[in-house]
């Protein structure tokens, strides 16, 4: 096991080594593409905090020397977003770490000094003069002075531009999110509403093509089930000029679904990704909650004095090429453009993969699973992943205590004994938040597996879930 564990970073060193050289070189050609086919050259990530992107009415903030805010400015209110660092900072890459030392050695040969009488002062000086001058005003907010502009809402041209995809441009409600209801006939007879929440790279098609049908007569009977495409999945809205923060997640939830439906109180179902909005949910709305079921919830416990967004990186994308499972999260949370020529090639082709499957499974494999693996865009995915996952890292312990404490429901917790991205032990650790949670381990699951497959059955635990919240 050992020597597995060696070889897998062995080879995880020279595989990432080579992707970081891919990466920078992409880095130029996807500017020099952009140039010529939407004439102007996008900003990235690739460089310092100040220049890396913010779109729309958006404008970069400092606080205490870390660029890690953005006000959204409208008509009538100023936004306040927190932005994860890891966008712009995810760890010494190979060509950083020889960036670094290409500085250090100019730095070296030039040595910059400047003679002050017999006081000698180098670069080391001027950077530790900085840091002065930066403690100093910690206290501080500094903006920006770059305002970027208003980007088109149209996919961009490494964007797929089908019907499906885009439909939301054309959709009389293009400000809301796609949501798919199954109720009874007679909506008077809703006894009670529940809310699905997808995961990430993933759609509403998770729940409606597993669930919905195997749910029992009395239960569609009885609930209005809501199953919505998360913002820059699926039908639901991709706007480039978004940075998929928690805040504009939230919103769009609350907008298309508690205010369009009137919901009063309800169930929430979520999975992976879908779990953090979920509890983000059930702070902002405490007194509805009547049940929360959670599915392989991304909780890691982040040691003190580290950086949570960082450490939450590390854990759930560690550079290592074994599982693929592991190795594809990696390539998207580290590269950038990596990732958006990922979706050049799958995502911008997905009817065809969709086609060439449907052919060699001679139409016997069901493939809405496709549909939520590659229809987004890059920019939703990029931001989510970090904004969300990663950055939200630090608010769940939070976000824990007060469901704890504040949210009188029912808590239910499934995890895959065979995943391989989320490691049950977040499952646990969320117990250890919430006491009073159950915690159910399907031993011959993964992440995925953990509904599809076993929906039938999983559709039965979540009616006895409700029906405990109903009699309590």
């Amino acid at each position: 096991m050992g020597f597995a564990r060696w070889l897998n970073r062995t080879v995880g060193f020279f595989v990432f080594s080579l992707l970081d050289i891919a990466d920078f070189l992409l880095c130029f050609t996807y500017k020099t593409l952009d140039y010529f086919l939407e004439s102007e050259r996008k900003p990235c990530y690739c460089y310092s905090p100040p220049e890396a992107k913010a779109k729309t009415e958006k404008i970069i903030v400092s606080e205490r020397g870390e660029y890690s805010k953005v006000v959204s400015l409208t008509r009538n209110k100023i936004h306040f977003d927190e932005i994860s660092d890891t966008l712009y900072s995810r760890g010494p890459s190979l060509l950083t770490r020889l960036s670094k030392l290409v500085r250090s050695v100019k730095c070296f040969n030039y040595r910059g000094l400047i003679m002050r009488g017999n006081v000698v002062e180098s670069c080391d000086h001027d950077e530790s003069k900085k840091k002065k001058i930066s403690k100093s005003k910690k206290r501080l907010m500094t903006f920006n002075s770059t305002v970027v502009e208003k980007s088109s809402t149209a996919p961009r041209w490494s964007d797929c531009h089908c019907s499906f995809c885009t439909s939301w441009l054309t959709s009389s409600n293009k400000d809301s999110l796609f949501v798919k209801v199954q109720q009874p006939k007679d909506k008077k007879k809703v006894r009670d509403n529940v809310m699905f929440i997808h995961g990430f790279v993933s759609s509403s098609a998770f729940w409606t093509e597993t669930l919905f049908p195997n749910f029992s007569d009395s239960a569609k009977s009885k609930y209005r089930f809501i199953a919505v495409d998360l913002l820059g999945y699926g039908r639901s809205p991709k706007p480039n000029d978004s940075l998929y923060t928690l805040r504009e997640h939230l919103e769009m939830i609350e907008k298309s679904v508690i205010s369009q439906f009137k919901l009063k109180t309800f169930h929430i179902v979520a999975h992976s990704l879908g779990c953090i909005l979920a509890l983000a949910l059930a702070v902002k709305h405490p007194g509805a909650i009547k049940s929360l079921t959670l599915l392989a919830p991304p909780y890691y416990k982040v040691p003190k004095g580290v950086q949570p967004a960082q450490y939450i990186m590390k854990e759930v994308a560690r550079k290592e090429v074994w599982p693929p499972m592991q190795f594809g999260a990696s390539v998207l949370s580290w590269y950038e453009h990596l990732g958006r020529t990922i979706g050049l090639v799958l995502i911008k082709n997905h009817h065809l993969i969709e086609f060439v499957t449907r052919l060699l499974t001679l139409n016997r494999m069901r493939t809405y699973l496709i549909e939520g693996f590659l229809c987004h865009t890059h920019n939703g995915s990029f931001h989510t992943l970090h904004n969300i996952i990663f950055g939200s890292g630090a608010k769940l312990d939070s976000y824990l205590d007060h469901v704890r404490d504040h949210v009188d429901c029912d808590i239910a917790i499934f995890h895959g004994g065979k995943d391989e991205l989320i490691p049950v032990e977040c499952s646990y650790s969320v117990k250890s938040k919430l006491p009073r949670a159950t915690v159910h381990v399907i031993l011959d699951k993964d992440h995925i597996t953990i509904v599809v497959g076993r929906q039938k059955d999983f559709a039965r635990e979540l009616e006895l879930i409700w029906q405990r919240s109903h009699s309590t």
